[in-house]
């Protein structure tokens, strides 16, 4: 059976793992530390903050900023659930738009007609990897008028001045957008590392942070180390010095600081990632080069004058086809000893958000891709043998349900 998206777990990763362990460091440590100085360089931002999830690591930015009832973050229908629930844990209402015609990614369109006063987010998702429209996102907000509705809650709101911008990176780690990497396009990037991504600590993620300079980035760092950590002052590392023992708890904080243990594999993962994304294109490449054959293939855009996709998914699309048809597609796919998955179940759909009120008929160009998508196997390990067999079944199983 071909998987979909196993870890790349090497001895390198075992070595490196068993390093950290016997260091005597397993929470947050010197490693974390390191990791966290990495991704900034490798991303271009201001200061990154390591979390144990991209889950968490929202939910403590959320609080940060003061998003609360009354509040509304708009965001994509066509995410995975995470995007929306940490709005709704943080009291506010998740306001929910369509996707873009053509690719997967939020409608800057769609976002200006959502913007009311209550607006004091917007969560933009790079799904598979491909970046949004950052620039006109970041001009959107800082239109004179979009601006003026802006409502201020709180003094880091009032400093900003405008709607805060939200990158869910959670699929774009090493994406390109005009030049620039992920994690360094808008206000805020948070990334997930969990065991199905590019770059993987098991489970983890970051928050990197490029706000504008009125903004003392080091004062921020220093906020998130003590918000993730219940909102002592102190961590293990900093109380090991001789006489320091003594600490402070200086608000109800989170506990989701990421360990050492963790970022061992992430370190490895970064030092090695372009390989890893230069595997990942050239089994892109592959599938585009089969699949660009068949009339019933819509295949995805990775690539553009602008924008790189870090090739994440494969979201091929299969033309006139159904949801029941497409699920049918799949179970033949597998029954040929393939893996194959869909990315998203849109929000709408969900049990959590049709209790709320939301109708997937209001995001229709969201149904019509959901509806006929299936993502195809692609990490690192996937040699060009099993590409092939993933080709032959997708077309085997496309001409016997369909054609």
């Amino acid at each position: 059976m071909i998987p979909f998206s196993p870890p790349r777990i090497d001895q390198k990763v075992i070595d490196e793992v068993t390093e950290a362990l016997k260091s005597g460091w397993i929470t947050t440590g010197p490693r974390t530390k390191r990791f966290e100085k990495e991704i900034t360089a490798y991303c271009g931002c201001k200061t990154t903050i390591a979390v144990n999830s991209w889950t968490m690591g929202v939910q403590v930015l959320l609080d940060w900023w003061g998003i609360q009832e009354g509040d509304e973050v708009i965001l994509p229908a066509y995410t995975y659930c995470a995007s929306a629930n940490v709005i709704v844990h943080a009291g506010a209402k998740p306001v929910m738009v369509d996707i873009n015609p053509e690719d997967f990614n939020i409608s800057v369109q769609a976002i200006r007609a959502a913007i009311t006063p209550r607006t004091k987010a917007i969560i933009a998702v790079d799904l598979a990897g491909f970046p949004c429209d950052y620039d006109q996102i970041n001009a959107l907000v800082n239109e004179d008028s979009i601006k003026t509705m802006f409502n201020a809650r709180n003094d880091l709101q009032n400093k900003l001045g405008r709607i805060i911008v939200i990158a869910d990176a959670a699929h774009s780690f090493g994406a390109e957008y005009k030049g620039k990497r992920s994690g360094a396009l808008t206000d805020v990037t948070s990334f997930s590392f969990h065991a199905v991504k590019n770059l993987t600590t098991a489970e983890g993620g970051a928050i990197c942070f490029d706000l504008p300079d009125t903004f003392d980035h080091d004062e921020i760092y220093k906020a998130f180390c003590t918000k993730i950590l219940h909102g002592q002052n102190k961590d293990a590392l900093a109380k090991t010095q001789k006489g320091n023992w003594r600490y402070d708890v200086e608000e109800p904080g989170f506990k989701c600081n990421m360990t050492d243990i963790q970022a061992a594999i992430g370190l490895v993962e970064l030092e090695r990632y372009q390989e890893n994304l230069d595997r990942r294109e050239t089994i892109f490449k592959m599938y585009d080069s089969a699949f660009s054959k068949e009339r019933w293939a819509i295949l995805p855009i990775h690539t553009s004058d602008e924008k790189k996709s870090c090739f994440h998914l494969y979201q091929i699309r299969i033309a006139n086809c159904d949801e029941k048809n497409r699920d049918l597609i799949m179970q033949e796919i597998f029954e040929q000893d393939v893996s194959v998955n869909v990315h998203f179940i849109p929000l709408p759909c969900l049990t959590a958000y049709k209790k709320r009120g939301y109708n997937i008929n209001d995001y229709p160009e969201t149904w019509n891709k959901y509806s006929c998508e299936i993502s195809l196997p692609v990490y690192y390990d996937l040699t060009d043998e099993q590409v092939l067999k993933v080709i032959d079944a997708v077309k085997n199983a496309v001409e016997k349900i369909i054609h």
